[in-house]
């Protein structure tokens, strides 16, 4: 349920689904599972907990006697009731506003034309109550798929897209600075192809793509438009206010550069041609490139916004393979190279340059057709990942990694759930997550897995256990160890939300009907070793709220941390680059198509030789002392090979014999026709 969470929108089909709505604490999310506590016989208690903003408190600030969860739920529940649409949108305006806004829209097609209808809500007591503010827009249809455009953080600025009819020549928008009291209308040149892009340093400037393909930019939050640009696939902001953006040349070859502007449009620089396509992620940006026979693409990366650029030492691909950024931070990068017409690919991560990568993960899942990845960051616990793997029978099965890619492995089978009936070795059965792809096969999983930064440790996602990802109805799993260990909660399908960073879980079960704290190491996984809890090279301890505890975190909640500084282990490394790790091994070994082979790399177009032991540092780790395989990197004093002059020389040296043959041609023919003009012409003086 992400609509709970800024920036996030909720969209119900409310004539086809009917929802009903349970919140639970933590620890009674399952009555197999309750963490309710028991002395002896006698019946359940519940603890006491510290948390006046919950319950009625004494004036020291301690909790009266707990009511029943019900009781309190009950209490502090506002239903709220709107005009019946096909579609629902919520969205916050702002962190700690209040403010909330919602879209119903309702649209009937015709036989010619299709008639549409919005109504929009404002909130400002964070869903009490709601106000209908639809004439503020006029009675204006808004459009579903990207209506709503939020400013960043707490600008309280709101964009609303509009559909105008009539053959109009361009488009309408509503814009609002003031968390949607006011609305100003402003028609538009153009009409929009794809959401309003704001500035992240400056909210006042905006960007959009028309349906013709054209960049117009705003500097006065949307007031008056200027087109900078045409023939425009893809742009995006980048710092200081630059604009990186994808555009066709014009002539017969078609072909893709990739410029920049400094100036809002005054002038452009090529960053690069030939380009598939681009992305900024972090302090990297990176671009597909063709190469010359327009048959296989090379990554370049960049780390100064496209002013130099290395080639990623990663495999070419084809027309028919992709590149895919998956997920990248100020460390590292990791990129699915695909293998071919197989639904899998290789995943790769890189150093800390964004340059040289090494194996990751074979045979992970990712469609071709609709470029489905379970691939999942986990938002809760730095270096946490999850995806899907392929197995040779095209079964699905989930792994996790807990040090940014270093090693995966599998899910620990949760000890409150059992095998299903599929599974052959019982001692082999783990737990597997339902994400993206089993979203696209119309299985009954409303939603992927979810983390939440401020909510350390908590994932909760769909799954079955056995040997791989079942087709029946799956179950819901939470951790609250950052995925180390798992608990079945509900059964069947349903929508869920973390709330006041991690305090709450709200699961909302889905029904196909007609119309206190803790002192919490986090990676910990043996109490009793003095390594426990150590991965990227630290541990991190953090106070969280106890399991049975009914106190809030409260809006201003901010997660802290007590790092502690590890000591170098293997685990602090990942495999180097031609080096590569087995599933559930620990030990690099070298790919066979490397052996016996000098391991030579190009890195800002000056060829190096690799020494190493088959491992390299994690980017972003930091253990000291302890294990430090050697690893080297020799400058070869010396140009990187390019290809494009290697093919010329080899032309020009292949061309010798022709020109000299040409050459001794001329000579002889002009030899020639001195002697007969001589002779002939000039009477032979």
């Amino acid at each position: 349920m992400g609509c709970l969470n800024r920036g996030y929108i909720l969209r119900l089909l409310l004539f086809t689904v009917k929802f009903a709505w349970c919140f639970y604490p933590r620890d009674q999310l399952d009555d197999r599972t309750t963490s309710w506590h028991q002395e002896g016989s006698g019946n359940p208690r519940v603890r006491r907990s510290l948390g006046s903003e919950v319950l009625s408190g004494t004036d020291d600030g301690t909790c009266t006697p707990l009511m029943a969860f019900s009781d309190i739920l009950r209490k502090d529940t506002y239903p709220a009731t709107f005009d019946a649409s096909s579609e629902l949108s919520l969205v916050w305006v702002g962190d700690e506003s209040g403010i909330i806004l919602v879209l119903t829209t309702f649209r009937l097609p015709l036989i010619i034309i299709s008639y549409g209808q919005s109504k929009l809500y404002r909130s400002d007591d964070y869903g009490k109550t709601y106000q209908e503010i639809t004439d503020l827009i006029k009675n204006t249809y808004i459009r579903t798929e990207f209506g709503m455009g939020l400013g960043p953080e707490n600008s309280g600025r709101v964009v609303l897209v509009g559909e105008v009819s009539g053959g109009s020549h361009g488009g309408r928008i509503f814009r609002s600075s003031d968390y949607a009291k006011t609305f100003v209308q402003t028609e538009l040149p153009f009409h929009p192809l794809r959401p309003v892009s704001y500035s992240p340093e400056d909210p006042t400037c905006l960007l959009l793509i028309s349906i013709h393909y054209e960049l117009w930019i705003s500097r006065n939050f949307g007031e008056t438009w200027k087109l900078i640009h045409e023939s425009v696939c893809a742009a995006k902001w980048q710092i200081k206010m630059s604009v990186c953006f994808k555009a066709h040349l014009s002539g017969a070859v078609w072909s893709l550069t990739m410029k920049i502007t400094n100036d809002f449009g005054q002038t452009f620089k090529v960053l690069k041609d030939h380009v598939h396509s681009f992305g900024l992620w972090g302090r990297f940006l990176l671009a597909s490139v063709m190469e010359e026979d327009r048959l296989k693409r090379k990554i370049y990366v960049s780390q100064d916004h496209g002013d130099t650029w290395n080639v990623a030492q990663l495999p070419s691909v084809t027309q028919e393979q992709f590149y895919s950024v998956l997920a990248a931070n100020d460390n590292l990068i990791f990129i699915h190279v695909d293998d071919g017409d197989t639904g899998c690919g290789t995943i790769y991560t890189s150093d800390d340059r964004g340059i040289v990568y090494s194996k990751s993960l074979e045979r992970h899942l990712y469609t071709k057709t609709g470029g489905e990845t379970d691939f999942t960051n986990v938002t809760s616990l730095h270096g946490v990942f999850i995806t899907s793997v392929l197995g040779e029978d095209n079964s699905v099965h989930s792994v996790i990694s807990f040090d940014q890619g270093g090693e995966w492995n599998h899910i620990r089978k949760p000890e409150n759930a059992e095998c299903d009936s599929t599974t052959k070795d019982n001692e082999k059965c783990s737990l597997h997550i339902h994400g993206q792809y089993s979203i696209s096969q119309k299985l009954a999983v409303p939603l992927p897995p979810m983390s939440e930064p401020n909510a350390v440790g908590i994932i909760i996602a769909h799954g079955s256990v056995g040997d791989a990802v079942s087709v029946a109805s799956p179950s819901v799993y939470l951790s609250d160890n950052g995925g180390y260990s798992w608990n079945r909660i509900l059964d069947g399908p349903h929508h869920y939300a973390i709330l006041d960073s991690g305090g709450l879980i709200m699961a909302v079960e889905q029904r196909d009907v007609p119309i206190g704290t803790i002192n919490w190491l986090a990676h910990s996984t043996d109490p009793e070793a003095p390594s426990d809890g150590c991965v990227l090279g630290y541990k991190e301890r953090y106070l969280r709220l106890r399991k049975s505890s009914v106190c809030q975190n409260g809006r201003d909640y901010l997660v802290s941390s007590q790092p502690e500084s590890c000591v170098c282990t293997l685990d602090d490394y990942m495999c180097d680059f031609g080096y590569f790790r087995k599933e559930n091994e620990s030990t690099c070994e070298e790919q066979p198509e490397f052996q016996g082979h000098e391991l030579e790399l190009c890195i800002y177009g000056e060829e190096e030789k690799l020494k190493t032991n088959g491992y390299r540092k994690i980017p972003g780790d930091k253990c000291t002392g302890g294990v430090n395989p050697t690893r080297q990197e020799m400058d070869m004093k010396k140009k990187c090979p390019n290809d494009v002059q290697t093919k010329m020389q080899d032309n020009t040296a292949s061309s010798v014999p022709v020109i000299l043959s040409v050459v001794v041609v001329l000579i002889v023919a002009v030899a020639a026709a001195f002697f007969i003009i001589k002779k002939y012409v000039c009477g032979g003086r």
